[in-house]
């Protein structure tokens, strides 16, 4: 029996994503074994800063990448959107999941069936703050840190008046019910690669046994809002976000936000060929920035 350690953040979120990598490997890889090794990060450690102070999302997979260049892990298995973006040769991201619900949430406190607009709206990134004060005005607009459970818990204590998270996160922690409300991803665009899980692996191993793991539908919607990210050197400080899917005709349709000092927030859609997810997100970001 070959073992298969996968390194995952300590959170029941990250374990439950791997846990996606490591059922699948049980059900439909004979002769190979799963194991999760749990990693603390640094992000996880420090809740006191934000993840501009931190210098991005390298916060997040740090002792991951660590680990796996060393050979303590297999493979990683990572949020798309936790990921820096750049990637070492040496441990490429070897594959993609199906997507889950790409878009972001309103979460209010237990009981409450509207936001009264007394206290903040518990955000963490960027993106979702300058979208929000478009779709509430008058909010005050507070961060937040910590893993899903502790942000509801800072919720339903009073701290907060409503939260934005992602869908995904809520509906793999079998926490649906706890949604107030969908944004639409043309009311707040997502975070590149969100609702996606990403596998990290060792430059010159063999992980085709994962092939069936893997969805080719959100590889290329991950490739593009990448490009599109890259081109607009973005990283978690960027106010940007893109969201892109495949359409019934087998285009290939993105959507790309920018928040621009002079402009505010900045939306535009196109689509283009399937098999040029690339040069699509590119060509957004471009057009986005008026330099097309």
């Amino acid at each position: 029996m070959k073992i298969i350690r996968i390194g995952t953040r300590e959170s029941r979120l990250a374990c439950v994503q791997a846990e996606l990598v490591s059922n699948y490997i049980g059900q439909h890889c004979p002769g190979y074994e799963a194991q999760l090794v749990k990693l603390l990060t640094a992000g996880d450690r420090d809740l006191t800063k934000s993840l501009e102070e931190f210098g991005g999302k390298g916060a997040f997979v740090r002792e991951l990448d660590i680990a796996l260049v060393k050979g303590e892990t297999d493979l990683s298995v990572h949020s798309l959107k936790d990921m820096p973006m750049e990637v070492s040769q040496a441990i490429p991201v070897i594959g993609y999941s199906r997507r889950e619900d790409a878009r972001d949430v309103l979460v209010l406190p237990r009981g409450a069936d509207q936001y009264d607009g007394q206290r903040p709206i518990g955000c963490s990134s960027i993106r979702r703050r300058v979208q929000l004060k478009e779709l509430y005005p008058q909010a005050r607009v507070k961060p937040i840190r910590g893993n899903v459970p502790t942000r509801l818990k800072k919720l339903d204590a009073g701290e907060y008046g409503a939260l934005v998270l992602a869908a995904a996160g809520l509906k793999r922690l079998g926490l649906s019910d706890r949604i107030s409300r969908y944004f639409s991803a043309e009311e707040m665009v997502p975070a590149a690669g969100q609702g996606i899980v990403c596998v990290q692996g060792r430059q010159g191993r063999d992980y085709g046994y994962l092939d069936g793991f893997f969805d080719k539908e959100a590889k290329l919607c991950a490739v593009c809002e990448w490009a599109f990210m890259a081109y607009l050197n973005g990283g978690c400080s960027l106010p940007a976000g893109v969201y892109a899917r495949i359409g019934q005709e087998g285009k290939l349709h993105v959507l790309g936000m920018y928040w621009d000092e002079q402009k505010g927030v900045c939306k535009m859609a196109m689509t283009g060929e399937a098999d040029r997810p690339e040069e699509l997100g590119i060509r957004l970001a471009k057009a986005l920035k008026g330099l097309e």
